[in-house]
């Protein structure tokens, strides 16, 4: 079988249905960033193993976890308070013939505040979430890059991701910050004139690799948040999911309009 991660930072609300879709698995890892509500009194009720480290940055977060934590199996499935292990993923898991590759590629399903999958609206389908915690780095503070050491490939089945299960408001607070840290990024790309790719942002294998390079290119163009609005909205075609595939769209583009505002205020600020 294989090993659960999920990392919490105040889930009382999402904790316990994420334990449910995994309370199959016999070791269960919840990475705490020191909650201060009800978290790792509910993970431990569930029998689950607590370790707790303050959070700095995404990448070095996932990274010390990976490094530190005693697994007991080879494989390791890494999931948020926000996401489920749908019964499909599961058949998967437990009849898959697991390879001497890195890593598998699992769907995620995103689910808008009404319980609809966003099918259309959904710009990131494949996560690198299945992997030997050996063959797995983390790059970038926020939206990090998977790094696997070695092939992967992809599974059957869906992880479930519900990004609204705490309210618009918080997906916006939680937003600003992801901002925040995107745009200290951008501003590090621009001092230190990182290069990006064309070709990896069109035809890389990995699609964090190909996410990577299209965010780096995408940052240098204007209207950004307009571009991204009828990207996700036009091509897309968003609108097939309703009124919340289009309002995922404008909020997604709300928040490219953030990274831009916080970055000209670190331009700014530097001036």
């Amino acid at each position: 079988m294989v090993s659960v991660l999920i990392l919490t930072k105040n889930e009382e609300q999402d904790l316990p249905g994420c334990l449910s879709s995994v309370n199959w698995c016999d070791d269960i890892h919840v990475f705490d960033s020191f909650s201060d509500d009800r978290t790792v009194e509910i993970a431990t009720a569930a029998g689950a193993s607590i370790t707790q480290r303050r959070f700095d940055n995404w990448s070095a977060h996932q990274n010390w976890g990976l490094r530190n934590i005693s697994f007991k199996h080879e494989w390791v499935i890494y999931i948020d308070a926000d996401e489920r292990v749908s019964p499909g993923l599961y058949q998967t898991l437990t009849s898959l013939e697991f390879k001497d590759i890195a890593a598998y590629e699992v769907q995620r399903r995103d689910f808008a505040w009404n319980g609809r999958w966003l099918k259309h609206a959904q710009i990131s389908p494949y996560y690198l979430r299945l992997f030997r915690p050996g063959k797995m780095r983390y790059e970038r503070l926020v939206n990090p890059v998977s790094i696997p050491d070695g092939a992967v490939e992809k599974i059957d089945g869906y992880l479930d991701h519900y990004p609204f299960s705490k309210g618009i408001r918080f997906w916006l607070s939680r937003h600003i910050g992801y901002a925040d840290m995107e745009a200290r990024m951008r501003l590090e790309d621009m001092q230190g004139s990182k290069k990006f790719s064309i070709g990896k942002a069109l035809f890389a294998r990995d699609f964090s690799v190909r996410r990577y390079h299209q965010k780096g290119i995408f940052y240098k163009m204007p209207l950004r948040p307009l571009i991204k609005w009828l990207y996700m909205v036009v091509m897309r075609r968003a609108f097939l999911d309703g009124r919340a595939g289009v309002t995922y769209a404008t909020l997604q583009s709300v928040y490219e309009y953030f990274i831009v505002l916080r970055t000209r205020e670190l331009l700014d600020s530097k001036k």
